[in-house]
């Protein structure tokens, strides 16, 4: 199995979600947060995550006549490698999309219906912005995300911190790979000859 394969399911997806921020979780304690995915499911995707080293086991006792296993992720395992994503379909790019949107929007429904949640004070926003890169600025935009994030996700859990999750996307608008010069821009910049050179 392809870790595109491996990770891109829906509930195997949201159960790497689950433990990002360097949590450590029992199978019980992610099926208290997953409540709609049925146990049996939920086992058999954490045992397969854990088989394939996207899981580990960082703690063991016994409960009764079972042994209860705490898991924590192992990030650089739980990545699609990048010869892969390169050798994705276009309908293959889709459904891991629908599949991490599925992921958002269930993390969004989970805050904003429990309790009384208060986007302003929680410091909770979604937001959309348009900007005009060259490829070199997109890199350099690339690289300042990751010197301002890196630090920061490598806080561990502590007094004071609550889990914040940060979910991005960055797509070119459809239809349009290039800018383009307009009309009006043209006549703006051949009035703009004109004028210099009279």
């Amino acid at each position: 199995m392809t870790s595109a394969d491996l990770l891109l399911h829906p509930v195997r997806l949201r159960i790497v979600q689950a433990f990002l921020g360097d949590r450590a979780l029992t199978t019980a304690q992610l099926a208290t947060e997953l409540g709609d995915v049925p146990a049996g499911s939920l086992y058999r995707h954490v045992a397969m995550l854990a088989r394939a080293g996207v899981l580990q086991v960082v703690a063991e006792r016994r409960v009764r006549a079972v042994v209860e296993r705490t898991y924590m992720l192992r990030a650089a395992a739980a990545q699609i490698q990048t010869d892969e994503v390169a050798a994705m379909t276009p309908e293959q790019h889709l459904q891991a999309f629908v599949a991490y949107v599925a992921g958002m929007l269930a993390d969004a429904e989970r805050y904003l219906m429990t309790g009384v949640p208060d986007p302003v004070r929680d410091g909770a926003s979604y937001r959309m912005a348009a900007m005009w890169l060259t490829d070199a600025e997109l890199a350099e935009l690339a690289r300042d995300l990751q010197r301002v994030f890196l630090p920061r996700l490598a806080n561990p859990p502590a007094r004071g911190r609550r889990r914040r999750s940060l979910y991005t996307v960055l797509l070119p608008a459809p239809g349009a790979p290039r800018a383009r010069t307009t009309a009006a821009t043209r006549a703006r910049t051949s009035q703009a000859r004109r004028t210099r050179g009279s």
